[in-house]
């Protein structure tokens, strides 16, 4: 018996389609996970088959195979255990198949058969809409995110709410739109006395999206200064707080209540922070603090302090807008559009 669920893998920011094929045969009980899959995603098995026994399902006492497909392209992350486990319960009978091949899924599953939030949650939704898929499964707490999207998310809390929806026997719960994040409290240049050059240069670096590098002694207030650049910045505009908000969401760092970043982003990373910290990379190929501050302010307090291969990996995000990082793994692109704010003693 053979059943597919959908779902999508992220490359950089871009979701490529993967179908997860459950086959059941007879044979010693065994249960393997193949399709090029990381760490994380094999320990899939124990999550998935101890969240089906704790939805009260029955987990297939035979030999269960579940391929990913295509089996070129690497999988990484527990967003998968969700798909997985859907696959298997339709693979079983135990969910209609046709149903679930209208749907995409992801989320992580807990031992208890609960539903985690994974990051990269607003990729895969458009990777759904691209593929004209009807809705997405996906853990409640995502169901905002998934809906910036312009795809019908459907949230769910435990393996046995999709199980019952996917049966005809939930109407899934609806999800309120997004409206716009409470203020964050952020340092006002109104509170800065004196300093009457600096903050003119301030503020022409904000109104003209100038890069900004404020040299002077200890304890002048040169921090105190790039931290409030924030403040006297315009908020986002739509397309562009949804291209700050996929990168922080394949960063897993957006709040479950308020997903849409609408505020430039700051950061303002360590001196002794490394390459693939500052531009992007790693095992994972994840985004950096040169991506995290696409469309806001990347401060490099310090700036002599900075390892000099770190500054060098700049040049290319300052010049083009984009970071291109080539690996053996592959070669991904992120958005890297921001206004670089130094500071130096001298």
């Amino acid at each position: 018996m053979l059943a597919r669920a959908v779902t999508h893998a992220l490359v950089g920011l871009e979701p490529r389609r993967v179908e997860v094929e459950a086959h059941i045969q007879d044979g010693v009980p065994a249960f393997a996970i193949v399709g090029l899959a990381d760490k994380a995603l094999n320990e899939a098995r124990e999550r998935v088959r101890s969240g089906i026994a704790s939805a009260e399902l029955e987990f297939p006492r035979r030999r269960v195979t579940v391929n990913l497909a295509p089996a070129e392209l690497r999988k990484e992350g527990s967003g998968f255990d969700l798909p997985i486990a859907l696959a298997v319960l339709a693979a079983s009978r135990q969910v209609p198949r046709d149903e679930l091949e209208r749907h995409a899924s992801v989320g992580e599953l807990a031992l208890d058969g609960r539903l985690r939030a994974v990051g990269g949650v607003l990729a895969v939704a458009e990777g759904a809409r691209r593929q004209g898929l009807e809705r997405l499964l996906c853990p409640a707490e995502s169901a905002a995110e998934a809906a910036l999207a312009g795809v019908e998310p459907v949230p769910v809390r435990h393996l046995a709410d999709a199980v019952a929806y996917l049966r005809g026997e939930l109407e899934p719960d609806p999800v309120l739109p997004v409206n716009g994040a409470p203020p964050v409290a952020v340092p006002d240049l109104a509170d800065v006395r004196g300093q009457e050059r600096a903050r003119r240069a301030l503020e022409l670096a904000a109104a003209g999206g100038h890069n900004l590098l404020l040299g002077g002694p200890p304890g002048t207030g040169k921090t105190m200064l790039a931290r409030r650049l924030p403040g006297i910045l315009p908020r986002l505009e739509p397309e562009a707080a949804l291209e700050v908000t996929r990168v922080h969401s394949v960063a897993g760092l957006l709040p479950a209540e308020h997903p849409l970043v609408e505020t430039p982003p700051f950061r303002a990373p360590h001196h002794s922070a490394s390459t693939a910290a500052i531009v992007g990379g790693g095992p994972g190929l994840r985004p950096g603090e040169a991506s995290l501050a696409h469309r806001g302010v990347l401060l490099l307090d310090e700036l002599a302090e900075f390892a000099r291969p770190s500054l060098e990996a700049l040049r290319q995000p300052l010049e083009d807008g984009f970071v291109s990082i080539a690996r053996a793994a592959g070669r991904v692109v992120f958005p890297a559009r921001f206004q670089l704010f130094a500071t130096a003693t001298s």
